[in-house]
């Protein structure tokens, strides 16, 4: 069982169909490994660069896979939701494509639905059983710097006004592609701060939107 990879990026897999997974192929002592990753870890990862891939080895009766990632906790993730029922690997790795690990932790500590409901394939339905699922049994040791989150209780420490951003925006009827876009345009800092006023960025998420 394969549990990580160091080695060169010998080749990467740009992103044609965004409903496929990229992939990357790191050679480690001249054996190429095709590796399956998010397309925010093939962003970062260029031709010739030297990296460690956290790597969960997906063994089935057809088949068999490495998923890549940068970052240990994100594998944390991805295991967590295969655990999930009916999550398989292609939806664990667009829930990380869409959200990282510290914003999953946040994702379920809020009870986010609408954040959940954003990843492509997910309804309403399914990003209710998920929070419900992973709440009990999602574990992420780290969060990011100066965030803790009870996950059991519910209670976030440090939490950030994007969820209520992102909620009222749903609410609005807006998509989860509309959403990802206008949270896009926000400064990352603003969203980050406990301390942020949610109103005054839901104005500059709905300018955004309308093009001015």
């Amino acid at each position: 069982m394969i549990g990580s990879l160091r080695g060169r990026v010998l080749d990467r897999d740009p992103v044609i169909d965004r409903s496929a997974l990229p992939e990357v192929i790191v050679e480690v002592a001249g054996v190429g490994y095709r590796i399956t990753v998010t397309v925010a870890t093939l962003d970062r990862l260029g031709l010739d660069d030297e990296v460690l891939l956290h790597i969960h080895h997906h063994i089935r009766e057809s088949d068999q896979k490495l998923y890549g990632f940068l970052v240990k906790d994100e594998r944390v993730a991805f295991e967590g939701l295969l655990a999930a029922h009916g999550v398989g690997p292609a939806l664990a790795m667009a829930v990380l494509s869409t959200h990282s690990a510290p914003e999953l932790a946040r994702i379920l500590a809020d009870d986010d639905l609408a954040a959940l409901c954003e990843v492509p394939g997910v309804g309403k339905k399914t990003a209710q059983r998920l929070l419900v699922e992973l709440k009990s049994s999602l574990v992420l040791p780290e969060t990011g710097p100066g965030i803790a989150i009870d996950l059991n209780g519910g209670t976030p420490i440090g939490a950030t006004p994007a969820a209520d951003v992102r909620e009222a925006l749903v609410n609005l009827g807006y998509s989860g592609e509309e959403v990802r876009v206008a949270l896009a345009a926000l400064p990352s800092e603003l969203l980050e701060d406990p301390a942020g006023d949610s109103g005054q960025l839901l104005k500059v998420a709905l300018r955004a939107l309308a093009g001015s």
